[in-house]
């Protein structure tokens, strides 16, 4: 028996000629192949739909036209729809270099001229066949994967706020967008009374499932840690050691921890190495929230500042990740803090999910509905 493969290879052979189908059979029969022969295109798709095989060994000429090849070609189309995978061997008597081309277009492996040599064909059937083995086992595992994925995005979405909490005299809204399947981005709004909160802004190096591993790692140590009673600059020194432990050297995480309290109208926050928060005021000037430290992960001993803004009525507080700013348009062009600033200014009297929705829109627009990095917003209205 051949070593093709655990069991015996199940080929499936298309001749609407007996003494070539009788052939094949006894021929593959000796080398340890399962054969199963059909004589019409209808019976080609009927076993196909019924059965699994490893390769299909097929005329192009039947009944209808025994020569052009086109009934053949037709029917290659229709295997493809069935299953796009299986390898396709092409044998004809009426060959030409269109023809072939035209079968290897529509998915054809080999091809053998009628009257075949018996080595050759076999050899051919055997690479084949080990081919589509590696090609599906390949698919498998994208297949695999790619449900992992969706399955990851859909666990790290369920993470993140599906109602963003709300305090006394405040509008709070969030938005995330992954560039890839699942995001190295991460927001969070944690309500620890009627009157008081944290906001959580923070941007992973890199993308994909190392970035949103370590995301994962970073939300579930801020959920810890987090409460009414530890300080913003606390906190952000008990997730860097956290974090750094299981980081490389080549990852770190950009940072915002800011607490804010209605009863007070103060806003406490520790910036870690994050894009500057943008506080637009009634007035129309801007106050930029800016680093006062090291981004997460490579300074496991970083002692980490505290900074405090008053919130008067009419603010309007943006906290965003570089996904937003670094947006390049078809042309090239990057989207910008300026661009950001000036629609914040031109929406500021609107709520906050309605301003988020129309930075969001904007974004959405300027880019094209293509994003290249993940992109986070957190929107606060006083």
């Amino acid at each position: 028996m051949s070593a093709l493969s655990p069991t015996a290879p199940r080929t499936l052979i298309a001749d609407d000629q007996p003494d070539v189908l009788e052939a094949l059979r006894l021929l593959l029969k000796s080398e340890g192949y399962q054969t199963e022969a059909v004589t019409t295109p209808y019976a080609v798709i009927e076993a196909l739909k019924t059965h699994d095989f490893d390769l299909l060994l097929m005329d192009l000429n039947y009944a209808r036209d025994t020569t052009s090849g086109q009934e053949g070609l037709d029917l290659l189309s229709r295997v493809q729809a069935v299953d796009s995978t299986l390898p396709i061997v092409v044998m004809t008597a009426w060959g030409s270099v269109e023809l072939a081309v035209e079968a290897m277009r529509r998915g054809v492996r080999d091809f053998i001229l009628k009257p075949w040599e018996n080595k050759r064909l076999l050899s051919i059937l055997r690479t084949q066949i080990e081919l589509g083995h590696k090609l599906r086992a390949t698919q498998l595992v994208s297949k695999e994967q790619e449900r992992e994925l969706v399955e990851a995005r859909t666990i790290q979405r369920r993470l993140l706020p599906t109602e963003v909490p709300q305090i006394e005299g405040y509008s709070i809204a969030g938005a995330w967008r992954p560039a890839r399947t699942v995001s190295g981005d991460y927001f969070d709004v944690l309500k620890f009374t009627d009157s008081k909160a944290a906001l959580c802004i923070a941007d992973v190096s890199g993308k994909g499932m190392p970035a949103a591993l370590l995301m994962s790692n970073v939300q579930a140590a801020v959920h810890a840690f987090a409460s009414d009673t530890i300080t913003a600059p606390e906190l952000c020194s008990k997730v860097n050691r956290v974090v750094s432990s299981s980081t490389g050297e080549d990852k770190f995480i950009t940072f915002f921890y800011g607490v804010v309290d209605a009863e007070t109208s103060k806003f406490v926050y520790t910036n870690a190495g994050h894009n500057a928060g943008l506080l637009l005021r009634r007035d129309g000037s801007l106050i930029r929230l800016e680093p006062g430290g090291a981004v997460l992960g490579p300074f496991p001993s970083w002692c980490y500042k505290q900074e405090e803004i008053e919130l008067k009525p009419g603010d309007r507080l943006l906290l965003f990740t570089d996904g937003v700013t670094e947006l390049r348009s078809s042309t090239g062009d990057e989207f910008g803090e300026d661009r950001l600033i000036e629609l914040l200014i031109e929406k500021r009297d609107l709520d906050a999910e309605a301003l988020r929705d129309s930075i969001v829109e904007a974004v959405v627009s300027f880019g094209g509905g293509e994003f290249q990095d993940d992109a986070t917003l957190l929107v606060l209205c006083a």
